[in-house]
C-alpha cells in the first residue's frame, strides 16, 4: 500500500513547532531531519482534523453509552450542552446538536462496542483519515481526489459533525496537539536516534526506514495511546495526564516499540511451542514495558550524561526499575511478568546473557 503523506498538518521533528490553533502551516523541511539525525527514522507528528473528530466522536459515544440516563434527561433540555474540558461547556444550537447527536448515534450503533486497537473497520478507518487529512471533505461531492471511499455512511456522518466540531472543539484540540509537540520534538531532536539504536539492538530488529506517523489526537484509546500495524502508525492523546513531560518519550517509544519487538513476540511462541506451554498472555507486551522504561530510565530520571552516555550498553546496566513503570505494570495486572522480567530478562539488558538464553529462562519460569 502505498501512503500518502500529507504536508498541510504535518508538524516536524526537525524544528520548533509553532502554535497555531486552527490554520496548519505548510512543512517543506520535513525531510531536513535526515541531515540532522542520518537516514535513521524520526517521529512524523500529525494534528489531523479528520483523525481529531473520529477519535472525539468514538469518545463521546463511549461517555454517552455508558451514562444514558443522565444524556436521557440532558437532552430534554433546549441548547443541550457538552463540556470542552472540566471547567467549561459548549451550548449548541438546534442544528448543531442535532447534526452532533446524529454523529453520536451513528458511532454508538456502529463502533462503540469495538476496540480502536484490534478492530480492522476501525483501524482502515483512521487510517484512510489520515491519508484524506488535506481534504475539506470526504466523499468527492465537490472535488474527487476527495473522494475517501469510506464504507457506510460514515463520509456522510463526518462531513455534517465536521462544522460542529472545528466551531466550538478544534481550535482547542489542534493547540493542545501542537503544543505537545512543542515540548516533546526537542526530546525527540536530543535522545531519538540513540534510543532506536538501543531498543532495535535489544529486539534484535532493525527499526522502520520510514518516518513513523504519530497522529497526535485530543483524545486516543482508554490508554491513552495505542498502535496498528502494516502500516505502522501511533495514536497518542495530547491531554492524557499521562502522556506529558518526559514520560511523553516514553510513551512514543513504547508504541513504536510494537512494531519492532516482532522478534521477541516469536520467539516467546516458539518457546511455548517447543515446552509444551500455552502461549501467555500480554507476556510480550509487559516486556515492551519492561524495556522502553528501562532504557529511557536515566532520561526520564533526569540524569545528567551526555546523548552518547544514554545510549551505550554500560550506562544503562543496573539501573532500578523505576516506580512509575511498576505501577504501569501492575496496574495490567502483570505483577508475576514483572517478577520474572526482573530476574531473567534484565540480565539481557545488562549484557550478561543471551537474547535466546533470557527467553528461554522467561518461559521455563511461567
Amino acid at each position: 500500500m502505498n501512503l500518502f503523506w500529507p504536508r498541510a498538518s504535518l508538524i516536524c521533528v526537525a524544528l520548533f513547532v509553532p502554535l497555531f490553533a486552527s490554520e496548519f502551516a505548510p512543512c517543506a523541511a520535513a525531510q531536513a531531519v535526515d541531515s540532522v539525525y542520518g537516514r535513521l527514522p524520526v517521529f512524523e507528528f500529525h494534528s489531523s482534523f479528520w483523525v481529531n473528530l473520529h477519535h472525539f466522536l468514538y469518545h463521546e459515544a463511549r461517555a454517552r453509552e455508558a451514562a444514558k440516563t443522565n444524556v436521557a434527561t440532558a437532552s430534554k433540555s433546549t441548547g443541550a450542552v457538552l463540556k470542552k474540558d472540566a471547567n467549561s461547556v459548549t451550548a449548541l444550537t438546534q442544528a448543531e446538536q442535532l447534526a452532533w447527536d446524529g454523529a453520536i448515534a451513528y458511532y454508538i450503533a456502529n463502533y462503540v462496542h469495538k476496540d480502536l486497537l484490534v478492530n480492522i473497520d476501525l483501524i482502515l478507518l483512521k487510517n484512510q483519515l489520515g491519508d484524506f487529512e488535506d481534504c475539506a471533505e470526504l466523499t468527492g461531492k465537490k472535488e474527487r481526489f476527495c473522494n475517501a471511499g469510506l464504507p457506510g455512511n460514515i463520509g456522510t456522518i463526518l462531513e455534517a459533525a465536521a462544522p460542529v466540531y472545528r466551531a466550538h472543539w478544534w481550535a482547542d484540540h489542534d493547540r493542545a496537539n501542537r503544543r505537545w509537540v512543542a515540548r516533546v520534538a526537542p526530546l525527540v531532536r536530543e535522545q531519538g536516534v540513540g534510543l532506536s539504536e538501543r531498543l532495535a539492538d535489544i529486539y534484535q530488529a532493525k527499526w522502520p526506514k520510514e518516518m513513523i506517523r504519530v497522529d497526535v489526537c485530543a483524545y486516543a484509546n482508554a490508554y491513552g495511546a495505542y498502535t496498528t500495524l502494516d502500516p505502522l502508525r501511533v495514536t497518542i492523546s495530547s491531554t492524557d495526564p499521562n502522556n506529558q513531560g518526559p514520560e511523553a518519550l516514553e510513551v512514543l517509544f513504547h508504541e513504536a516499540s510494537h512494531d519492532i519487538a516482532r522478534p521477541v513476540e516469536n520467539a516467546i511462541e516458539r518457546e511455548c511451542r517447543q515446552r509444551d506451554k500455552p502461549i501467555p498472555r500480554d507476556l510480550w507486551h509487559a516486556l515492551v514495558f519492561y524495556t522502553t522504561g528501562e532504557v529511557l530510565s536515566p532520561v526520564l530520571s533526569g540524569t545528567e550524561r551526555s546523548i552518547d552516555d544514554v545510549i551505550t550498553p554500560k550506562t544503562l546496566m543496573n539501573t532500578p526499575i523505576p516506580s512509575d513503570l511498576r505501577e504501569k505494570i501492575t496496574q495490567r495486572g502483570w505483577e508475576d511478568y514483572l517478577h520474572l522480567l526482573t530476574i531473567y530478562w534484565q540480565p539481557y539488558l545488562d549484557g550478561r546473557v543471551t537474547f535466546e538464553d533470557s527467553i528461554a529462562h522467561v518461559v521455563s519460569s511461567l
